[in-house]
């Protein structure tokens, strides 16, 4: 038996073995860069990182003219459209968030039965009518919330082979907006140090902006992290593409009374569907899992009625 039929076996502790398993990295290709070459977790998601990458310029250089072997009209009647300016615009960035991320989802419901019960119970000072704030408001201050706890949900990587992460002192929460020109993300400012009314103001307001394309270019960037709701049309669970240089993007589902087995007996609770993409090379699951679970708390009983603080 000669030399190359052995396998050299590269030092890493457990964990760095586990996590290359989840990623399904073959752990004795990765170079490591500790003493007596150690593989560590930042030198799995570097490797990864580079296979991502020498995928998507083969890719895209495969696919540069993308020719039908058959043209449409050859089955039957078509119309040619133009592509909207701004999902034309916004194509590149999907794309390249999407084969440069490794991304993963994490599916979970949040009880909002106390805060949907608070927020129909709100009402104006000084008219005495019912205030239309939407679960939106509570949601993005929720968000908030829970990226002070979890920093490394508030951070960004440029390169990943400096090995630099920046992060972020600021709260601005991305806001996708449906609009008849495409889908825009404006980012509400500062949403830690804002009530309730006041986000709820601001939202109406990007959201206007962005319906009469009367936003500022620089108000699409800039952004903590983003959430794009499909409460006030349907549908539960999804995988939303996280908008790069952000690391997670909150996809919020619509609400549903259910029946929850609390204490011995079945109970009607109000479950918000919740869909958190992340990018796995600076997020862990066990991380996105405890960040889905302070987030349901800052949604839940306890934390409803500090949110209008």
């Amino acid at each position: 038996m000669s030399k190359k039929d052995f396998i050299q076996i590269v030092p890493a502790s457990p964990k760095a073995r586990k996590f290359a398993r989840e990623l399904g990295v073959d752990i004795n290709k990765v170079k490591g860069s500790e003493r007596d070459g150690r593989v560590i977790e930042e030198d799995i998601k570097l490797f990864v990182y580079k296979k991502t990458e020498k995928k998507e310029k083969t890719y895209f250089k495969k696919n540069e003219k993308n020719e039908l072997e058959y043209a449409h009209s050859e089955f039957g009647e078509i119309e040619i459209k133009d592509i909207p300016r701004v999902k034309k615009l916004s194509s590149k960035y999907l794309v390249n968030s999407w084969t440069q991320i490794p991304h993963v989802t994490n599916h979970d419901e949040a009880d909002i039965t106390e805060m949907e019960e608070f927020r129909n119970s709100l009402t104006d000072i000084y008219t005495g009518k019912k205030k239309k704030i939407t679960p939106l408001a509570f949601i993005v201050k929720a968000l908030s919330a829970s990226l002070k706890k979890y920093p490394s949900f508030n951070s960004s990587i440029d390169k990943i082979d400096n090995g630099k992460m920046t992060f972020k002192k600021y709260y601005h929460i991305g806001i996708a907006v449906d609009t008849p020109h495409g889908l825009m993300v404006p980012k509400l400012r500062n949403a830690d140090n804002k009530d309730i009314s006041l986000i709820a103001e601001e939202l109406k307001k990007i959201s206007d902006e962005c319906k009469n394309l009367k936003i500022d270019k620089k108000e699409l960037f800039g952004g903590s992290m983003t959430v794009t709701s499909l409460g006030g049309i349907g549908g539960s669970f999804f995988t939303p593409i996280i908008n790069y240089p952000e690391v997670a993007i909150l996809g919020v589902g619509k609400s549903e009374k259910k029946q929850i087995y609390i204490n011995g007996k079945f109970e009607t609770r109000t479950m918000l569907p919740l869909s958190l993409s992340y990018d796995h090379r600076i997020i862990d699951g066990a991380e996105a899992a405890r960040f889905n679970n302070e987030l349901k708390e800052n949604l839940g009983k306890n934390f409803a009625y500090k949110l209008t603080v």
